[in-house]
């Protein structure tokens, strides 16, 4: 039904609702933390205009993210769809050619990793 309407209804769409509706719920656990759909909506705000003024992002502009499985995953792909960039999700365990292919078929402005894969890709 929601993908009927004009224009359709994007996960972005209801989780904005959310923030509406209920700010101070919990929306994720991470180990000891509990993020509401209040702090996710500052930290993605936050994450879409450090991306669209200091490295000049632009809708339209696919990103290639390199992230573990942690809370960061989540606001960094509220900030870009925020921003209209698609983004090119990159398994964190792939090294080497695999992840050299899945860069290149990505065809990304930009590409996002958490500190800890520095260096490590095996890529380059």
């Amino acid at each position: 039904r929601r993908m009927a309407t004009k224009p359709a209804t994007t996960l972005l769409d209801v989780f904005r609702q959310h923030v509406r509706l209920r700010p101070r719920h919990p929306l994720l656990l991470f180990q000891d933390e509990v993020l509401t759909f209040e702090d996710v909506e500052r930290r993605s705000n936050r994450a879409a205009w450090a991306l669209s003024r200091r490295v000049g992002l632009r809708g339209g502009q696919t990103v290639a993210v390199f992230l573990p499985n942690e809370p960061a995953y989540l606001w960094t792909w509220l900030a870009l769809a925020k921003l209209g960039c698609p983004m090119a999700c990159l398994n964190c365990n792939v090294r080497g050619r695999a992840l050299r292919h899945a860069l290149e078929a990505a065809e990304a402005a930009v590409m996002l990793a958490s500190p800890g894969e520095r260096g490590q890709w095996g890529v380059w």
